[in-house]
């Protein structure tokens, strides 16, 4: 089984990037997207025929953040959100559960600048999604994918010194993450590329930044420790250029 996420900052603009024939030929059973920007009235169609089991959570804003899972074989469930109303507004998450396990497509919100959400972010959704995750692990393995808005460890951005009081990289964010995993999950990229240098999944549009790779690995793919054997692959495909984010993915045994 082959699952990938991608956030594509807006799906109907990365169709006109060739999104969808990227999509293709990767050739996944799972594909969790996000920072969709869409809702019921202006989702475009994509992959219908071969990924019809379709699971879109809109924000209530318009054109604004939003997550889907687009499957290839039906889920036996679908959830939409954590299930906090102050957490749910923003169409961040959707859980489809397998018979194997659960996956979780989620675009954790940015502390923006000048950390004016910082604290939302570490005190309230990251403590709601890291019980989230909890819970679920408790009745089978978990693997949560998509953009979590951080850089883990220095390693995972290219001017880590220059970055440390930026959104994505500060000591609160990255201590987060490291208690997320913490609860009993892997990053599996990091865990099969220790120490590997200038893997990135995202990019700014500025300065040619992706042309010369000064980029941050934000998005992942995390799964339960005891899933873990089962990952055969994990991977990044920064050739894929409909979004300033590229996909990154697992293969399982």
């Amino acid at each position: 089984m082959k699952i990938i996420s991608w956030n594509v900052n807006g799906i109907r603009a990365a169709m006109k990037k060739d999104a969808e024939a990227a999509l293709l030929g990767l050739e996944v059973d799972v594909i969790c997207l996000q920072e969709t920007k869409v809702n019921e009235g202006t989702r475009p169609d994509v992959l219908k025929e071969t990924h019809p089991f379709q699971f879109w959570n809109y924000a209530e804003k318009k054109g604004y953040s939003g997550t889907a899972i687009l499957s290839q074989t039906e889920p036996i469930g679908v959830i939409f959100g954590l299930g906090i109303e102050v957490h749910d507004t923003e169409g961040r998450v959707v859980i489809a559960e397998y018979a194997d396990f659960y996956i979780v497509s989620v675009y954790t919100p940015n502390s923006q600048n000048a950390l004016a959400r910082l604290d939302y972010r570490i005190d309230g959704w990251d403590v709601a999604f890291r019980e989230k995750m909890r819970e679920l692990d408790a009745k089978k393995p978990v693997i949560f994918c998509g953009d979590l808005n951080v850089a883990h460890e220095e390693i995972d951005l290219r001017n880590p010194k220059t970055n440390q009081k930026n959104a994505g990289f500060t000591p609160q964010e990255r201590l987060s993450l490291s208690q997320t995993l913490d609860a009993g999950f892997v990053d599996t990229f990091r865990a099969q590329h220790p120490g590997e240098p200038d893997h990135y999944s995202w990019w700014s549009y500025r300065a040619g930044a992706r042309a010369r790779n000064v980029g941050w690995r934000i998005d992942y793919v995390c799964c339960s420790v005891r899933l873990f054997p089962r990952v055969e692959t994990s991977f990044i495909h920064p050739e894929i250029i409909g979004s300033d984010h590229c996909p990154v993915g697992i293969t399982l045994k």
